[in-house]
């Protein structure tokens, strides 16, 4: 399955499912785990070799259902199930394993057994419902999986007077108060400014950094400049004293006492290699320590230099002279207090450590307000304790981490580059729609729930589904259907769907939105009670031919944005046909409902024959609905008023430049085809915005791109220049016997974008 696919809303079907796909992630996990060099990889490896192993087993005896919404045997849909690479379900839910540290401390502090189901019985009790309550009203908890704010809603049920949904929400979840975990984690109390932000948190930050081990080539240098080079110093100082006047060593006999300070230097070398493990220089006897340290062992054990040993270790010492000045002389000295000023700069694992030991005093579950005092020069404390000089500044290595927890409003981290693609934006979507559903409550305590409960859902991993099924949403789910009474519609939802539309529309020209971020943005329009269509990318793979009726009604928001501009010529759209689609068409011949009138003229567009199938000829019907659809742009546009902020000029050259680079990209790839259809989605995109340019806005751009394109992109800008003068391509996409082309993205044979120019 296509990772394009993980978050979709709604899939399409296939026969069945093969096992292909699990034997093949089986495979390369054992290989993983048997081999890679790192051993925390090698562990992670063998966690997925056994869920994968777990999923092969379970869809063998058919305890596993893999397509279906409910593919754990004995789970409902409701439970959120641990789900693997491709949507496939390893067989356990996210809430269920050993008790959590967590739990064990509740059972302890009640004094019941360290067991879930006993953990469940207690909360129900009039002192497990004070502790959830006083849980609810000091926000100091978390929701890791949704599961766990079931049991503070049944409290918050409680004391809102609500008995008999409480009753009906726990008669639901009791059959699996033993298997899942319905309490929630202790955190550090109420979330920061609503409005704000954080790719990862205070908690994420210190895990990051505590990872980071000495760099060994950073460490090695350190052992060269404070161990090996002092010590070469010495041993080159050593035999200088059997030099003459010429310089050249072996002119002078030394003194009686030379062999002895020889031999406590032979063993002085022999305890710092076996301390100082890193550098292995001065083992090889290339190297000048290597030579000026055997001639020494053999002097010293009383035999006489070779020829060619004496001509060798007289070439290193004058080598040694030559580059570094004699030892003690100024040159000398001065390289040598550098060296050593270098060598005792503080390493970055040192430095990470102090890192850790500042965030350590901070809120872990939440992001960093204030990067900046926590990425201060070190102080005279920390110098004091730490032994690490005043003032010392952290290097960018060791900032991008710490930066990354930056709490700030959205647009404040896109400003930073700190949000640098759609899939980050998508990421950090749901912290901003949580807020909405925070508001949506009137009593804080829920809301605040609410809120962190959305956050978690969030992070519920897509399954692989069959039969236009779909995804199960959050209102779903047994303890958000039993306070829904409470929640009001249409607040900062629209608010919020909105904002979020917009910054997907301006901050990332000629990006596709990635599925995250259009579930997002349809679940805002679902809650604000909008009923706005939002349509997600397809995978080619699993793709069968047929549309759902949402992808029909997006097309009609396009219709009406779109009739009459560039966009309908150059692709050649027939809008008024569109339009008179009737928006409930079902295809009774299937089990679900889908738009066989719109799923048609895709397929016609594609000139894919209905009996044909092949993962190239799906790819080009997809894309001919994302055409038709603009994936979300006309939605977010028109009924959801996204508008630019600098203009639709300045959006088309932004989705120019991605073409341009992403084209670019494509030549030099051993498997070019998915940059290229993410090349024409960057191309497409800037037809849509030069289409809402103002006449003049768009001659000035076009004029612009046809004075400067790369030249792969010239029979795609002869074709742009052509609808945009009146003309019009034949039927294949083509004009001017192949000079001028439509740019798509998918082909079922090869793509003229490869071709020599």
């Amino acid at each position: 399955m296509s990772a394009m696919d993980k978050n979709a809303d709604q899939q399409h079907p296939t026969v069945a499912v093969s096992t292909d796909y699990a034997h093949g992630q089986l495979a390369r996990a054992f290989v993983t785990a048997l081999s890679h060099p790192d051993a925390a990889t090698r562990s992670r490896a063998e966690g997925r070799l056994d869920r994968w192993r777990a999923a092969l087993a379970g869809m063998k005896d058919g305890s596993l259902q893999i397509g279906t919404r409910t593919p754990v045997a004995g789970l409902p849909a409701w439970v959120t199930p641990e789900v693997l690479h491709g949507g496939f379900a390893s067989g356990r839910a996210c809430a269920e394993g050993t008790l959590q540290p967590y739990e064990a401390e509740a059972c302890r502090a009640a004094g019941i057994p360290a067991d879930r189901a006993e953990l469940f019985a207690h909360s129900l009790t009039e002192a497990g419902l004070a502790r959830l309550w006083e849980l609810l009203d000091g926000g100091r908890y978390r929701v890791t999986v949704p599961e766990e704010a079931a049991l503070l809603t049944v409290a918050w049920l409680v004391r809102a007077g609500e008995q008999d949904a409480a009753l009906e929400l726990v008669t639901v979840l009791a059959p699996f108060a033993a298997r899942l975990r319905f309490t929630p984690p202790i955190g550090d109390g109420p979330s920061p400014e609503a409005d704000a932000v954080h790719r990862q948190t205070v908690a994420d930050t210190v895990a990051a950094l505590e990872r980071r081990g000495p760099n060994h080539a950073v460490e090695t240098q350190r052992e060269a400049l404070t161990v090996w080079l002092p010590f070469s110093d010495e041993l080159l100082a050593h035999w200088l004293e059997t030099a003459g006047s010429d310089g050249r060593v072996l002119r002078h006999v030394p003194d009686p006492g030379w062999h002895q300070r020889g031999a406590e230097l032979l063993l002085r070398y022999r305890t710092l290699a076996a301390a100082n493990r890193l550098c292995g220089k001065h083992r090889s006897p290339r190297q000048n320590l290597g030579v000026l340290r055997a001639a020494l062992e053999l002097t010293v054990a009383g035999e006489e230099l070779t020829p060619r040993m004496t001509g060798l270790l007289r070439l290193a010492a004058e080598s040694m002279v030559r580059r570094r000045g004699l030892p003690g002389s100024e040159r000398h000295t001065a390289l040598r207090r550098t060296q050593a000023a270098q060598a005792a700069l503080p390493s970055h694992s040192a430095l990470a450590q102090l890192l850790v030991a500042r965030l350590a005093e901070l809120p872990q579950d939440d992001g960093l307000a204030d990067p900046a005092h926590v990425l201060a020069p070190t102080g005279p404390a920390e110098a004091q304790n730490g032994g690490i000089p005043v003032g010392t500044a952290f290097p960018a290595e060791l900032r991008k981490p710490v930066l990354a927890a930056t709490s700030a409003p959205v647009e404040a981290l896109i400003s930073l580059g700190l949000v640098p693609s759609a899939e980050v934006l998508a990421e950090l979507a749901p912290q901003l729609a949580s807020a909405a559903q925070a508001d949506a409550y009137p009593d804080r305590a829920i809301g605040a729930l609410a809120a962190a409960h959305h956050r978690a859902f969030a992070g519920r991993r897509s399954l692989l589904l069959l039969d236009y099924a779909r995804q199960v949403r959050a209102e779903e789910l047994p303890w958000v259907r039993a306070v829904e009474a409470h929640r009001s519609t249409g607040g900062r939802e629209l608010e919020v769907l909105r904002r979020l539309g917009g910054l997907a529309v301006n901050a990332f020209p000629g990006t596709i939105l990635p599925n995250p971020l259009v579930s997002e943005l349809a679940a805002l329009a679902r809650r604000a009670g909008t009923g706005t269509p939002f349509v997600e990318e397809l995978a080619a793979d699993i793709f069968m031919g047929s549309f759902t009726p949402k992808y029909l009604a997006a097309a009609k928001i396009a219709t009406d944005l779109l009739e009459g501009t560039l966009y309908e010529r150059y692709f050649g759209i027939d809008y008024p046909a569109v339009r008179a689609m009737p928006l409930d068409e079902p295809d009774r011949g299937r089990r679900a409902v889908t738009s066989a009138g719109f799923s048609a003229l895709c397929g016609q567009r594609a000139g894919r024959a209905a009996s044909s199938w092949s993962v190239a000829g799906n790819g080009t019907v997809i894309e001919q609905a994302q055409i038709l659809t603009t994936h979300n742009l006309a939605t977010l546009v028109g009924p959801v008023g996204a508008t630019p902020a600098d203009g639709w000029d300045t959006l088309a050259l932004g989705a120019f430049a991605t073409t341009a680079r992403l084209a670019a990209r494509a030549e030099r790839l051993p498997y070019p085809m998915a940059t290229i259809k993410n090349a024409a989605f960057a191309w497409r995109q800037m037809i849509f915005h030069l289409s809402l340019c103002t006449p003049q806005a768009r001659t000035a751009v076009l004029d612009k791109l046809m004075a400067d394109h790369p030249t792969r992109l010239a029979p795609a800008m002869a074709g742009l220049a052509l609808v945009a003068s009146g003309g019009e391509f034949e039927h294949d996409g083509t004009a001017g016997d192949g000079t001028s082309r439509r740019l798509l993205g998918w082909t079922v044979g090869p793509h003229w974008l490869l071709s020599r120019p």
